[in-house]
């Protein structure tokens, strides 16, 4: 064979190889993709039990998720929180609690999916994680490979105790791990909108915090010096709502701006607020967490958390962002667009008396003269046939949540 021969015969295979590697990487990418195609619905356990968790409780939970309607309206991953794990062992291997966790994590990880649910698991990018317990830096391989082999769904990865490094770098690092581990495993971004992740976190991690932590409470806020600097912290649901507003471009079906989880059912909130508070993260596509104890809260409580209209416009698959289209000041509407062409529409009172909103049909994006069909989704009644506008007497604290429909 002539020497030109076998050179165009290397080049050719050299082709066909470099052809397949890129086929490969981006069957590899589209499946990470995939996997958060709507916002990640399930339960967390930091926002009622911080530090105090255990696989009795997580059991519980998975049970309550099957028991009480919670997996049939959506919700899928059971994540625990900070404190599960305690220390390495000579080869480095991150080990659980032994009297948190006796069975192990792999033995939870199994009771959790024989109840046809999804598991999640905590670290941080740091040396240690906000509870002080050991973090990722410099395990992040190590780390995916056993949460992989423990048949994990999901990793909150926090930013505490990390210094001077770079968030986008260490981020990539661990997406990168969890891919090489080679399950899928939704990757949430959690430090807390500090280096603007929506920015960079797009093909990286699947959500992102987009603010501090949030508290059960109407608009409450907590001083903290943070690089030197005052800034708030710790914030109602109201001050984390108005920190998202311009941030929605940046999100759509595999990647969400993540408002924090929910604390509905936790702390002082109204009724109305925590309807009002549901509402308007739906409204938002944001990740649905719960926050509370499921075990133990009222009925009404639980008709919110499982209002599978309102869930649904979560959830809808075009995965568009919500905005506000009006601001009088404590008066507010908030507009979603459907995959189906209709509009997700929440009328928001912030102020201390009931008010009458409106919403006219320029302000979402149709012609005025439109004719629409409407329904409470609250209520669970269609109102009837409307043209230009719409207004209703919302309580103070409150929501009216309704879908437009041409």
């Amino acid at each position: 064979m002539k020497k030109s021969q076998i050179n165009h015969n290397i080049t050719y295979y050299l082709l066909v190889l470099l052809f397949a590697i890129f086929v490969i990487q981006l069957k590899a990418q589209n499946n990470w993709d995939d996997l958060a195609k709507v916002p990640p619905m399930g339960w967390n356990s930091w926002n009622t039990f911080k530090l105090n968790v255990n696989e009795n409780l997580i059991r519980e939970i998975a049970d309550v998720f099957v028991e009480q309607g919670y997996k049939d309206a959506g919700y899928e991953f059971i994540v625990i929180d900070d404190g599960w794990q305690i220390s390495r062992d000579k080869e480095g291997n991150i080990i659980e609690n032994p009297k948190k966790f006796p069975s192990g994590i792999k033995a939870l990880t199994d009771y959790v999916h024989s109840k046809g649910l999804k598991f999640g698991i905590y670290s941080d990018a740091g040396y240690k994680t906000c509870g002080e317990f050991p973090g990722s830096r410099g395990y992040e391989y190590q780390d995916a490979r056993q949460y992989a082999a423990w048949g994990i769904d999901y990793l909150k990865y926090d930013w505490c105790f990390t210094g001077n490094q770079s968030a986008p770098d260490d981020y990539k690092l661990m997406r990168d791990a969890l891919e090489k581990a080679g399950r899928p495993i939704v990757f949430s971004i959690c430090e807390g909108g500090i280096n603007q992740p929506w920015e960079w976190g797009r093909n990286i991690g699947h959500l992102w915090r987009t603010t501090f932590d949030i508290q059960p409470c109407w608009d409450c806020s907590r001083k903290i010096i943070f690089k030197g600097k005052e800034v708030e912290a710790f914030l109602g649901f109201t001050k984390i709502l108005d920190q998202q507003v311009g941030l929605e471009s940046y999100a759509g079906p595999g990647h969400w701006n993540d408002p924090d989880m929910l604390e509905v059912g936790n702390g002082d909130l109204t009724l109305d607020e925590n309807k009002a508070h549901f509402s308007l993260w739906c409204i938002l596509a944001a990740p649905l967490m719960l926050g509370n104890d499921i075990r133990n809260i009222p009925p009404k409580i639980h008709e919110i958390l499982t209002n599978k209209e309102v869930i649904a416009i979560d959830q809808d698959p075009l995965g568009k962002q919500g905005i506000k289209v009006k601001d009088n000041g404590n008066l507010e509407v908030w507009m979603k667009q459907l995959v189906d062409g209709n509009r997700a529409v929440v009328l928001f009172n912030r102020s201390d008396v009931s008010q009458k909103i409106a919403v006219t049909w320029p302000e979402i994006g149709y012609p005025a003269h439109l004719k629409v069909e409407i329904r409470d989704l609250w209520e669970k009644e269609d109102l009837g046939r409307f043209s230009s506008e719409y207004e209703a007497e919302v309580p103070s604290h409150g929501v009216i949540m309704i879908k437009i429909i041409p």
